[in-house]
């Protein structure tokens, strides 16, 4: 793959401020959604609104070494644009640059406005439209835009700032302490005698890389994860494409890698205590005989309470196998001048500390909704199909699977959405919204994992229901029966023609 011209250098141009879709955010839901409308919907107008200087979201924003998709990219890859690439767990190059072909095989550079960071966006039943305030970067000025619908491509997470907790002592270590949200371009690591502080799939990704180079790297956990070893270059996938061709071996691998994943995830709930001893012997049979893997790779939890760590080619092991690496299990008393002090007793020394410790969770990138005059809170809505929020109308938002490629999701509510236009467009709806007038759905977490990040921040996020269609699937083939093969009208929705929601019931879907 080779980089083009559509991230930092896109037109200043800019579309029109008013459009049928306005698009919010400029990252791998986003562009998804852009690209759909134009292959599906043709004559939809739409723009995309962009905080940053650059498409990419995720993949741009994090520059920390060795950064790398943590899901196989025939499935984190869109539908219709196969993974060419040999690698199937890829550099987060490889992945911008993909999103860079996508923008401009689609034509979307024209269509997005960067510098743009999205602070309100009120909803008016009279007008049957959204007006939307953005804050332009490095200026005082705000820019409205106007729109018939609304598509949040924010993802799940604060790109201001990570989450690190409070360290007694930081301020007297002599070193460099970074969060690697925020990495420094000109941090050299080389020689350098390095603590990652974490368990998680980035201090997973950061370690054998900064291995390479530096002194040494020691992982610092409180408590160990699931690490999961596969294979970056998936050979099957490289064999067909020679076979049978890009297209038609893109479905092959793409299908096979669903089954695979899901098949994994599906195993880990039904028979936790056989997946587990299956997951610990994978790493065991990777590190020397004499590593302790009882204390530091075997988890207090069952497979997938939390997101499952994937290592490619093993690299985290090859790292500690050799020396290079090393896992310190234990709690931080406090940080000292030349280092760590543990609850132990035992002091690590560094020169740099990364605290690998989390993110922060942001539904909808802190925009405020609103709804003829009143302040929608997304914790107070439930989730309509994990796509629309009841009682707001003429919203989608787009957030993947948890336990799945992210962009399996993203793919599903983008085709359901150009059904959904479709669909108004057929019969003149101007509106349509969610309505939860079921007493018996009872209100859940939108998601039930266990790890930290989710636990501090799920709370702020809409709600998801016990009973469908107000269920989040975060299971991929009950939501392509729902969102690509069900049918758009249902009992919950309301469409209007002009003119505020009405309060009687619609025909059941056909």
């Amino acid at each position: 793959m080779t980089n083009t011209t559509t991230s930092r250098t896109a037109p200043s141009s800019g579309p029109s401020t008013d459009v049928d879709v306005l698009i919010i955010g400029a990252g791998i839901s986003g562009i998804g959604a852009a690209s759909h409308l134009k292959a599906l919907r043709p004559g939809t107008s739409f723009a995309i609104l962009e905080g940053r200087d650059a498409i990419g979201g995720t993949w741009d924003l994090f520059r920390y070494p060795g950064i790398r998709s943590d899901s196989d990219m025939p499935t984190f890859g869109y539908g219709f644009k196969p993974w060419a690439h040999r690698k199937s767990i890829a550099d987060g190059h490889l992945i911008l640059d993909y999103l860079r072909q996508t923008v401009d095989e689609y034509g979307l550079a024209r269509h997005i406005r960067f510098g743009h960071r999205v602070v309100s966006a009120e909803f008016s039943s009279a007008q049957g439209r959204w007006t939307v305030t953005a804050q332009q970067h490095g200026s005082r000025k705000k820019a409205r835009f106007t729109a018939r619908f609304l598509f949040l491509g924010t993802g799940m997470y604060d790109h201001d700032a990570g989450f690190t907790p409070e360290f007694t002592g930081i301020e007297d270590f002599a070193g460099t302490v970074i969060h690697p949200q925020h990495w420094p371009a000109d941090l050299d690591h080389t020689g350098k005698r390095v603590i990652v502080i974490g368990s998680g799939a980035t201090a997973i990704t950061l370690i054998p890389s900064m291995a390479r180079t530096a002194g040494h790297v020691t992982m610092l956990q409180r408590s160990p994860s699931y690490v999961f070893s596969v294979p970056a270059h998936d050979s099957l996938a490289h064999a067909l494409r020679k076979l049978v061709g890009h297209k038609r071996a893109h479905r092959i691998v793409r299908r096979k890698n669903i089954l695979f994943t899901r098949g994994i995830y599906k195993a880990s709930r039904r028979m936790p205590k056989l997946m587990r001893r299956l997951l610990i012997a994978n790493v065991r049979r990777q590190l020397p005989r004499h590593f302790d893997v009882e204390t530091h790779f075997t988890p207090r939890y069952a497979p997938w309470d939390q997101r499952l760590c994937v290592v490619p080619d093993g690299d985290l092991f090859k790292a500690i196998s050799a020396g290079r690496a090393s896992v310190v299990t234990d709690h931080i008393d406090r940080f000292t001048k030349t280092g760590i002090l543990l609850k132990s007793g035992q002091e690590l020394t560094a020169d740099i500390v990364v605290t690998a410790t989390g993110l922060t969770m942001s539904p909808f990138g802190g925009i405020r909704l609103s709804v003829d005059g009143r302040e929608t809170k997304p914790s107070d809505t439930m989730a309509y199909k994990a796509m629309m929020l009841s009682g707001v109308p003429n919203l989608v938002f787009a957030l993947g699977y948890t336990n799945l490629s992210w962009t399996l999701k993203v793919d599903l509510v983008c085709e359901h959405f150009c059904r959904l236009l479709d669909h108004m467009d057929a019969h003149g709806y101007d509106t349509v919204a969610p309505v939860l007038d079921d007493p018996t759905v009872e209100r859940v977490p939108y998601m039930d994992l266990s790890s930290n990040y989710v636990l501090r921040g799920i709370g702020e996020f809409p709600r998801a229901g016990t009973s469908d269609p107000w269920t989040v699937e975060m299971a991929y083939e009950r939501d392509v029966e729902r969102l690509r093969e069900g049918p758009v009208e249902d009992r919950a929705l309301r469409f209007t023609v002009g003119g505020p929601a009405p309060s009687a019931r619609p025909e059941a879907a056909r």
